[in-house]
């Protein structure tokens, strides 16, 4: 056996675990003093220059939100506040792991993120077009990041890293089994749903907390992409969706989605039989039903692609009093790694920009100088509180109320007895038409083929546990007898 390696710190010291965070409790939030979780985002964050690290090709739309139903019950948010309002927005999609000019046509999930421009300040719903995400837990994100770019040697993409990490995290089959279906490659940005993924709170006028998650759906319907199809838009046109979208709204066919929400009372949250703030897992309809909220529209291009499009920079940390966080994991690292990489991608006063300046609100706060700080920059205003003049002051009305917690600080292994990982992925498997089931395999077995033999058994076993036949179909494309898989 090789030596061991031991994993460290910048400044040398060995890390003890590489797979969890530092949280309150098994389920509860993450912890400031988890300074390895944070040097590895902050790093992570500036790997490369000057693009996006992840979803850096992308195409971007104006547009409105509009109020169809009273959900005031739930939110104090004012944006929601009548049915009839209007917000204005800002919507970017974009492919994951690709770099800028990459086709869009790739199999790989898509990103789908909207700023509402609201009058208490912006709101950034921050998603993609899948409802789970490959993890759970922020620390695997840049090892998993890395998995989707390319060798250090040869500088290219390598599907044995892919499948080597997935094979070691089998809480990725549920996300798997999305992006190797007929939903891996939707056909354009307007034909494809979007969701939060990630579960985040409403806070009401009463003070009461309920659990969210929102879902958009596509009004214009979904449609999907074969492999060969997408491999040859990949040759023809690269740009496909991004051409797709800015047509569609030149020639006034705007696209508009359904705006939806699942609710969970806050303190169900303790009793679901999943964990809700498990961002691989989904909450079952029949349990939590889709209750309509409003219409998400988008009419008009941007006028120039780079101040608006590439320097659009979107937050899930970005949230308005009535919207808050929850005890989701890789929601909490990215409150801290979205922000943080735009303050290194486009500078510390990116919020100034056009495109991601509030509309219609004055910004009052004690930050001053840095790179490329364009506006007044607080003029001659103190910049510090509290004070005996006149400042800028905290506003104890809009505090949430408090969040329970019970637990010790520790990392937590995320691989219990009691978190299937395998459950979601089969009952999604099952449900699939047979012509889908059929793509679903085949996309998997020629996507596995150039996998060492370890790692395809590896993956194999996973997909065995989801549903025997997912896992035999897989194992017979690959010639691979089912007594040789653990």
């Amino acid at each position: 056996m090789s030596k061991k390696i031991n994993l460290t710190t910048s400044s040398g010291r060995p890390v003890e675990d590489n797979q969890n965070s530092l949280s309150a409790g098994e389920h509860g939030p993450l912890l400031m003093q988890d300074i390895y979780l944070q040097e590895k985002l902050a790093h992570f964050d500036r790997e490369e220059i000057p693009e996006r690290i992840v979803h850096a090709k992308g195409a971007g739309a104006y547009g409105t939100f509009t109020v169809t139903n009273d959900i005031t019950r739930f939110t104090k948010a004012k944006l929601f506040s009548e049915v009839g309002k209007k917000t204005e927005t800002f919507t970017r999609f974009s492919t994951v792991g690709g770099e800028r000019g990459s086709a869009d046509t790739a199999r790989d999930p898509r990103g789908f993120a909207t700023k509402f421009y609201t009058e208490e300040g912006n709101w950034d719903l921050v998603g993609n077009n899948t409802p789970v995400f490959f993890i759970r837990d922020p620390l695997k994100f840049p090892d998993f990041i890395h998995t989707q770019k390319r060798l250090p040697d040869s500088n290219l993409k390598s599907p044995e890293m892919m499948w080597d990490f997935w094979s070691k995290s089998p809480e990725s089959l549920h996300q798997i089994t999305i992006l190797f279906s007929s939903r891996g490659i939707p056909d354009g940005y307007r034909h494809m749903n979007g969701y939060s993924s990630h579960t985040f709170s409403f806070i009401n006028d009463k003070d009461e907390r309920f659990w969210v998650k929102f879902h958009l759906k596509t009004i214009q319907g979904i449609k999907n992409l074969s492999a060969d199809v997408a491999t040859k838009l990949a040759g023809e046109n690269p740009d496909y969706a991004t051409q797709d979208l800015f047509e569609s709204i030149k020639n006034g066919d705007f696209p508009k989605w359904n705006v939806k929400i699942q609710i969970m009372p806050e303190m169900e949250a303790e009793k679901y039989h999943v964990n809700p703030f498990d961002v691989t897992k989904v909450w079952s309809h029949n349990d939590y039903p889709l209750i309509d909220v409003g219409i998400l529209e988008l009419n008009r291009n941007p006028e120039n692609y780079f101040t608006e499009v590439e320097q659009a920079a979107f937050s899930p940390s970005n949230k308005v009093p009535g919207i808050g966080f929850s005890p989701d994991k890789m929601l909490q690292g990215r409150l801290f790694s979205y922000p943080d990489t735009q303050r290194y991608r486009l500078g510390v006063n990116y919020n100034y920009l056009p495109v991601n300046a509030p509309r219609g609100i004055e910004i009052h706060n004690n930050y001053r100088n840095g790179y490329m700080r364009f506006d007044k920059n607080g003029g001659n205003n103190r910049n510090y509180e509290p004070s005996n003049f006149i400042v800028p002051t905290e506003s104890p009305e809009f505090k949430e109320p408090p969040l329970r917690i019970s637990g010790d600080a520790d990392r937590y292994d995320q691989r219990t007895e009691n978190n299937n990982d395998f459950v979601q992925a089969g009952d999604l498997y099952r449900i699939l038409p047979e012509n889908e089931k059929l793509d679903l395999v085949n996309n998997i077995i020629d996507a596995m083929k150039p996998v060492s033999k370890p790692i395809q058994l590896l993956q194999l076993s996973h997909f065995y546990k989801a549903d025997p036949n997912y896992g035999k179909s897989i194992a017979e494309g690959l010639g691979i007898k089912e007594n040789e898989i653990n």
